[in-house]
């Protein structure tokens, strides 16, 4: 166990069996190196377990629960189970970049104004090969404020400020707006961010600093007309809120750009699903006619 970590990195896990190994070795070779990984498996019936048995390092501490939790209070546990100042959230099938946690603590922890860092980050199909490189944060690079920043994300109509893998907060920020909001599904990391910027500014990075999965499984999420409502009345509560100040105009911007940005994101999982379908016949085909 790491003594006083700077960092925590928390992997909130739920049938993570085929790519958890991948993301733990992924955070394991970061060139900084006082973090913390913890991770919540959340009563998983898979091999998610053995998977973490087999990783004998003192920076991995993982935590079961005894009943599978909903998303929201799992990944909220996680998050609780932080010994760090600055914590970091990793979904259990997503990569972070080798100078992640180097990049990111330098930006948050010289800047105490800050409360959100966040990165750009790369699209990866099932069998992490990049689909799209340096995606997001147009227009946010740099320091901003945080009432800038939401006017933005309601101009939008989408998520500008990425996944969770993509973030670094302060634990203490976290505590104070009450953590991850079980209200919300989807947007539910977005929701996070917005809440963060309540206490700090702003810090988009040029960097790609981590990978997100896009998977066949997730596609039915991506099509479903569920998240897309939710998605929007997320950006109506956020732009109904009087402290941000959002102006008519960023409203009306938003809603011409939420289908946009919508079937923007559907056209990756899209490709996604294709090209897993090739592979499995190209799997196919090779136990059929292997070489001799």
């Amino acid at each position: 166990m790491v003594k006083n970590p700077e960092v925590s990195v928390c992997v909130p896990a739920y049938q993570a069996e085929r790519y958890l190994a991948g993301t733990l070795r992924s955070v394991l070779a970061q060139s900084f190196r006082n973090f913390e990984l913890v991770v919540v498996d959340n009563a998983s019936t898979d091999r998610t377990a053995e998977i973490l048995r087999q990783f004998d390092d003192p920076r991995l501490r993982v935590v079961r629960n005894r009943a599978v939790l909903p998303v929201a209070d799992n990944w909220n546990r996680a998050v609780a189970e932080s010994r760090a100042p600055l914590v970091k959230l990793l979904c259990a099938d997503d990569l972070l970049h080798p100078r992640c946690l180097e990049w990111q603590h330098a930006v948050l922890t010289r800047d105490p104004g800050l409360a959100l860092v966040c990165g750009r980050r790369t699209m990866v199909n099932e069998e992490s090969r990049p689909m799209s490189r340096n995606r997001g944060l147009r227009g946010l690079l740099g320091r901003h404020a945080s009432e800038d920043v939401v006017r933005r994300v309601v101009r939008h109509g989408g998520n500008p400020l990425g996944e969770p893998a993509a973030a670094l907060f302060r634990r203490l920020d976290f505590d104070a707006v009450g953590g991850f909001d079980g209200r919300w599904k989807f947007p539910m990391d977005l929701a996070l961010w917005v809440r963060l910027l309540e206490r700090g500014d702003f810090y988009g990075m040029r960097q790609s600093v981590a990978a997100f999965r896009i998977s066949r499984g997730s596609l039915s999420d991506a099509l479903d007309d569920t998240g897309y409502a939710e998605q929007r009345r997320l950006t109506g509560e956020i732009a109904g809120t009087p402290e941000w100040r959002v102006r008519k105009r960023d409203r009306l911007v938003g809603a011409a750009k939420a289908p946009s940005a919508r079937l923007r994101r559907q056209a990756l999982f899209v490709v996604a699903r294709a090209q897993g379908r090739r592979t499995d016949r190209d799997v196919t085909a090779t136990a059929d006619h292997p070489e001799e």
